[in-house]
């Protein structure tokens, strides 16, 4: 997961990453536990922020269009390491649950089209990629961290959230998937 703003100079970011590390390797706790879904406290969700942005090849794209489906919306950038290493995952999860009306959407964060082409030159990504040039989205959404991950179900509603990265390969992380397909 990674911060993007930081409260604390940099000799405190390397004692505590250097803290966590040795917890990590005296088994005092897990270096990098695993992030767990939170749902949104309304019942039935909650109404998403609106959502229009443009994808590669600059035609606008906007998230309602989508109603009908459960959307993975997904907030990454090419220098985030864990966003890199969930690309895979992610257009694996995508091909595996299409059929039933699933989708990720993927919104890069503050990057141009030509840096994200360069990166999709060696990492390829099989879902729909849009681009939040000037982080407008990401702040109107609240985004803190990154990857950053909002579910969306089938009537348009933010059911889940999960800040970080995440095993989607792993059937607990696709539980709340699985549940809104049904």
């Amino acid at each position: 997961m990674i911060r993007l703003k930081y409260r604390f100079g940099l000799p405190f970011r390397v004692a505590f990453v250097a803290l966590v590390a040795l917890l990590g390797l005296l088994g005092g706790v897990p270096a990098f536990a695993a992030q767990d879904w939170k749902q949104f406290s309304t019942a039935g969700g909650q109404v998403p922020e609106p959502l229009q942005l443009r994808d590669m090849s600059g035609a606008a794209v906007d998230l309602g269009a989508f109603r009908g489906e459960v959307v993975l919306v997904n907030f990454w950038a090419t220098w985030c390491e864990p966003c890199r290493d969930e690309i895979p995952a992610l257009n694996r999860l995508n091909r595996k649950f299409s059929a039933k009306r699933f989708r990720v959407v993927g919104i890069n964060v503050g990057e141009g089209v030509s840096r994200i082409q360069q990166f999709t030159g060696l990492i390829p990504i099989g879902f729909t990629l849009l681009r939040d040039e000037d982080s407008a989205a990401t702040r109107t959404w609240r985004v803190r961290t990154l990857p950053a991950s909002f579910l969306i179900d089938r009537s348009g509603m933010l059911r889940y959230q999960l800040s970080g990265d995440a095993k989607w390969d792993d059937v607990a992380t696709q539980a709340p998937i699985i549940e809104l397909l049904k």
